[in-house]
């Protein structure tokens, strides 16, 4: 009996024994340690591995090269602006110092030869405006001469000769000058025999002929020919919203004997003496447009700036006058043939 205890123990402890060695071989081999009978003491916890850590881990366990984990790039720098084009080709022309928009509501007068109440010029501004235009040759070279320099002028039209010569005073326009008026025959508004009617309607039809020739309307602008206020038409303009002009300096470009030399002195004299003002010259005479090259030479010697004035509103011309200038020029008055040319005519290829 205990022959067979001891032998029944002696089996299960050799039973213990050989399972326990079978598990220690199979835990070593799987983790390729080598295979010892040597005590083995406990593995350390294992540390807290970072976002990095973590990564450079799995690629060493997967044998590849895996990028480092990173922040996100930052946003990207905002483009930069394109460069635009310089507006103009002269480095050093006069240019405009600054544009001026005018409330023409009640009609405001400008000018201190007549008109005192809007000193809107700072010391060494002009604003430079052109009378009796458009003329062939005469206009043309005016606006050459501005163009050269990057300058822009004010424009007073007379009714007829828009009519003679449209595709001159739109030309003014597309060069970006401003245009106003200057009466439909430049008469003399306070002649005589000149009734209210009649002045109205000098300035009416003036209106609707430059209309006519610029396909729109033209800016509530107007200057009385040989700076004759008429008193009822002044108030008229109140009422029709038109900003009168009159001037500080005179060229006096219109004056029989009149020189290219002339006129830049005749100017510069008054200019200097006075320091700013709104300069009159014609468009309509030759030598303007001669002494201007030479004349806006010496307005930037001079450190002198151009002014610019726009109206904040266009002028509406009256359908009245609209018609019975169109009747006078016998033109058709279909509504086609009475659309402005830029509705008819696009050029699409150049």
């Amino acid at each position: 009996m205990r022959n067979a205890l001891g032998l029944m123990l002696a089996s299960v402890i050799a039973a213990v024994v050989i399972a326990g060695g079978w598990f220690f071989y199979s835990s070593r081999a799987e983790t390729g340690a080598p295979q010892t009978t040597a005590a083995r003491k406990p593995d350390p916890a294992p540390a807290k591995l970072s976002a990095k850590d973590d990564v450079e881990v799995t690629a060493a366990l997967s044998g590849k090269q895996v990028a480092a984990a990173a922040p996100p790039p930052p946003p990207a720098p905002p483009p930069a602006p394109v460069a635009q084009k310089p507006a103009c080709a002269n480095p050093n022309a006069l240019g405009v110092s600054r544009v001026v928009e005018i409330d023409t509501t009640g009609g405001p007068g400008f000018g201190f030869d007549h008109f005192k109440q809007f000193d809107f010029l700072t010391e060494k501004e002009v604003v430079l405006t052109f009378d009796d235009g458009p003329w062939p040759n005469n206009t043309p070279a005016v606006l050459k001469a501005l163009a050269d320099e990057c300058t822009k002028g004010l424009f007073f039209s007379v009714g007829k000769h828009a009519t003679y010569h449209p595709e001159i005073l739109r030309q003014v326009l597309a060069q970006g000058h401003t245009v106003g008026t200057h009466t439909w025959s430049h008469v003399n508004l306070n002649g005589k025999k000149m009734t209210e009617q009649q002045a109205k309607d000098e300035v009416e039809k003036g209106f609707s002929a430059v209309k006519y020739a610029l396909g729109t309307n033209p800016a509530p602008f107007f200057r009385f020919p040989q700076l004759q206020h008429n008193p009822a038409i002044v108030n008229y303009f109140g009422t029709r919203n038109v900003a009168m002009f009159s001037t500080d300096i005179d060229s006096f470009d219109f004056r029989k004997g009149a020189t290219p030399e002339k006129i830049v002195e005749t100017v510069m004299t008054r200019l200097d003496k006075l320091g700013k003002g709104i300069i009159l010259m014609h468009d309509f005479q030759k030598h303007t447009g001669e002494a201007l090259p030479t004349l806006l030479a010496r307005l930037k010697a001079g450190g002198y700036k151009v002014v610019q004035m726009k109206a904040k509103t266009i002028f509406q011309t009256l359908p009245e006058y609209d018609e019975a200038l169109l009747k006078d020029l016998k033109v058709p008055t279909a509504a086609t043939n009475a659309r402005p040319i830029s509705s008819v005519v696009q050029t699409v290829s150049q």
